[in-house]
Order: structure tokens, then sequence, then C-alpha cells
């Protein structure tokens, strides 16, 4: 009878979420740059002369069985030398393997264009490390990719599925069609060769070192690995762009920046099958710098991923100033998800997250760990406080609502770098359990809502100066 009252209670209380939540509006792009609690970079869409090479006339054939790698990279090639212009890839089906950007390059897709990218895995392979990304460029400048076409990366054919991850009808089926199982039979390989070199399997789309990048509309599927990676790119747009990775995809991360700078992702929709728009920072940066700053995530939805939004678990570069606003987080394990650990921890802060609309969230709600990986709160620190232990403070979180999730907020810091500087205000949240936080300090929580049957709202272990 307690346990149906409390039901009740909480679907009461649920109906009056959105009710009293502050609403966020829809504004274009520039009104973000604009608006963002801190200084942004310049931002600015790259600029191409009006001269357009299409892909046929370089001997493309687009009916889905003719290997158009050589003829894609001809009028590529021809675009730049002529000083830049539009590649264009019309609707049809075209098989192709990789795919090379050049600078001063748009490859444009229309309506109704497929780039199915080969299943002859002969075609990405490299000497160590991973695959050859199936569309990528390094050191380029102004460069886009741009349309409404669609990107298949054939993923199926490289993924491997834990049996975890798996309906059962899934697994059954993918374990009867053929392919290979590992040892203790649960890890399905779809051939004999990717059983035998997971590493190759390659990133769909990674442009490296870059300056002006915009892409602008297209989708990316089937991914074999992450979907989009940019690496240390200056100047960066990612807009209208989809991403189509089934929940049980192995490492089907969707957008990953890596140590970028001045860059937004606005107006996207994410289906993922490990973290959806992910911050990652690597590398070393000059003094006093961080690797990842001056980020804008406005206006996306995901729905389906690990983490909604996530940190990490790469943060030893540091990362400054990001403003995640406006966006939808729905069936994703986690909601906000912030995660390092020592060995691959720096300093992220000066994060400000708002206006972010969640339900049906598996696992946390909102969720910030320095043992990521590690075993948990009870696990033996690696070695001593260093560059690379994990440092989360000075987070400003206002205006979030969730409709159900398994813990509200969950704060786990280490003994020597205590998560620190949180900053809650108008949050509501209904979930089955409420709010943990242990080795952390200086949290403030400021007009927030837990509707929990859990017996304490906070729960606190090791932790100092919690106002709420």
């Amino acid at each position: 009878m307690k346990k149906h009252f409390l039901f009740l209670l909480t679907i009461a209380a649920i109906t009056g979420i959105f009710k009293n939540s502050a609403c966020a509006q829809e504004h274009d792009m520039a009104w973000y740059i604009k608006n963002a609690p801190f200084k942004m970079g310049d931002i600015s869409e790259p600029v191409f002369p009006a001269r357009t090479f299409d892909i046929k006339d370089y001997g493309a054939v687009g009916d889905g069985q003719t290997l158009n790698t050589v003829a894609i990279a001809k009028a590529i090639d021809a675009c730049s030398a002529a000083g830049g212009g539009t590649v264009l890839i019309p609707a049809g089906d075209w098989l192709t393997g990789p795919i090379e950007l050049k600078s001063n390059v748009n490859l444009h897709t229309e309506w109704g264009t497929l780039v199915l990218f080969s299943s002859d895995h002969s075609l990405f392979t490299m000497s160590g490390g991973r695959g050859k990304p199936q569309l990528y460029g390094e050191k380029l400048e102004n460069v886009a990719v741009t349309g409404n076409g669609i990107f298949d990366g054939a993923g199926d054919t490289w993924r491997p599925l834990k049996q975890g991850k798996a309906a059962p009808t899934l697994w059954n089926e993918l374990t009867k069609s053929g392919g290979v199982l590992n040892k203790n039979g649960d890890m399905w390989y779809p051939t004999k060769e990717a059983s035998e070199n997971d590493r190759l399997r390659p990133i769909e789309v990674s442009i490296a070192s870059s300056k002006n990048v915009m892409i602008d509309g297209p989708t990316f599927k089937n991914s074999p690995n992450f979907a989009f990676n940019p690496k240390n790119i200056t100047n960066l747009i990612i807009r209208n762009v989809k991403i189509e990775n089934e929940y049980y995809a192995q490492n089907g991360d969707a957008i990953d920046l890596s140590s970028c700078k001045n860059a937004i992702v606005y107006h996207c929709t994410v289906h993922a099958g490990d973290d959806g728009i992910c911050m990652k920072s690597s590398g070393t940066t000059e003094k006093g710098t961080a690797g990842l700053e001056n980020i804008i995530i406005a206006e996306n939805i995901v729905y389906h991923a690990h983490g909604g939004f996530v940190v990490g678990s790469n943060t030893d570069a540091g990362m400054n100033n990001i403003w995640v606003t406006n966006c939808n987080f729905v069936n994703t394990d986690i909601g906000i998800r912030i995660k390092s650990n020592k060995g691959r921890g720096g300093l992220v802060h000066n994060i400000y997250i708002d206006h972010v609309f969640m339900r049906d969230i598996l696992n946390e709600a909102i969720l910030f760990s320095s043992y990521y990986e590690d075993g948990g709160a009870g696990h033996t620190n690696p070695p001593e406080t260093n560059d690379k232990t994990p440092f989360f403070q000075d987070f400003h979180l206002s205006d979030i609502y969730c409709n159900g999730a398994k813990t509200a907020i969950s704060i786990i810091g280490l003994p020597d770098a205590q998560v620190n500087h949180l900053y809650f205000n108008n949050i509501k949240i209904s979930a089955k359990k409420a709010v943990y936080i242990t080795e952390a300090s200086d949290i403030d929580l400021k007009n927030v809502t837990i509707i929990s049957p859990d017996k304490n709202t906070y729960n606190l272990t090791n932790a100092k100066n919690i106002n709420h």
C-alpha cells in the first residue's frame, strides 16, 4: 500500500515538471554565439568559389555496384587544383572506398544521395593502429560536407556485438547467421577477420588538425566505430547533422569533439550505440590553455546513447568554456555524464549546462565520476595526484528537468581531488534514488526538487560545504 501511494504521489508530481519549468526558445546559431556565457572566438562559415565538379563527369556510376573511389578522388583533386568549389555527389547509390577531403572543397550531396562505403575491408586497411577513416582529411582549411545525403558506413560488417547489449532475439539471429564467437561465447564478430583485429575498425568521419570546417545537413549511419570525430579543429560548425547508429553498436559514439576550439554543435539529432555528444581532450597544450575550449552545444536531441551530453573519459589536456543549452535527452543510459579517472584526467572547468529536458534515463540523470572504469569509489586509487588527475570544478547547471531516472544526481570525486564548486539552480528530477555525493565540496543546490521514494534526499560521504 505504501509503495502504491508513493507511486501515485510521484506521478502526480511529475505532471507539474514541465508546467513550472523555465522554457527555452529556439534561436539561430548567431544568437548562441553572441549570448554565450563566455567570450567565444570567431565562428564563420567557409566560403567556396561558384564552381561545381560533378563526380559523374569523372566516371562515377550511381548504381550501387560500381566502385567509385577513383572517380570521387579525381573530382575532389580537380576542384582543389582549380582553387576550390563544390564537388557534387548527385542522387544515386554511390559505392566507394575511403574519401579524402581537400582544402577549399565543399563535398555536397543532394536529396536522394546514398554514399555506400564498401564492405571490402581491405580498402580501409592501414599498417598498425586503426583502419583508415571512411571520410577523412588532415591539415585542411576551408572545407565542408553539406547537403541532405546519407553516408552508410557498412558497420554491420565490421562491428562485434556483446551479448549483454543485445536483445535475445537479435543475439540468436546473428549467431545463427554465421560469424565467429570469442572463447567465452559472449562476443560475436561478423567475420573471422574482424575477430582477429578489431582495432582496424575505421571511424566513419574523421577530420583532423584543420581550420574553418563545416558539416551541415548529412546523415551518417551504421558506422564501424565512432560516427564523427573532429580532432584539433579551430572554427568548426556541425549543424543539422543526423547520426543513426543502432543501440547495440559497439563503440558507436555519435559526435566526439577531440581538442577542438571555437566550435558549435547545433540542431543535430542522434541515435548512438555509445556516447551521444561527447567532449574529449588529450595531448599537450601551452601552459595555461585548455585543449578543448569555447564550445556551444545547442538545440540537439539525443534519443539513445550511453550519455546525452558527455565529458571524457579523456580530459588530460583540459577543457574550458562549454555551454550546453536547449537540448533533449530521451532513453539514454545517463543524461549528463561527466567522467574521467587518474591517468586520463585534467582540469575541466567553466561548464554551463541549462535548459536540458530529459525522459526515461536508465541510470543517473546527472553523473560526475572520477573513477570511470576504475571500479567505483571503493577502488584503490592509481598513483599520486599529478597532471593527469581529473579535476571537475566550476560547473553551472540550471533549468534541468527529468521525468524518470534510476538516480537523480550522483557525484563521485577523489579523496585528493574532490569535485568542487558545482552550482545547481532550478532542477526537478523524478527518480527511484535521490542524490548521492561522495568526495566533493562547495556544492550549492538552489531550488532543487527531487521526487523519489528514497528515505534521504541527500546522501553524503566525505562531503563538505553542501548547501541545499
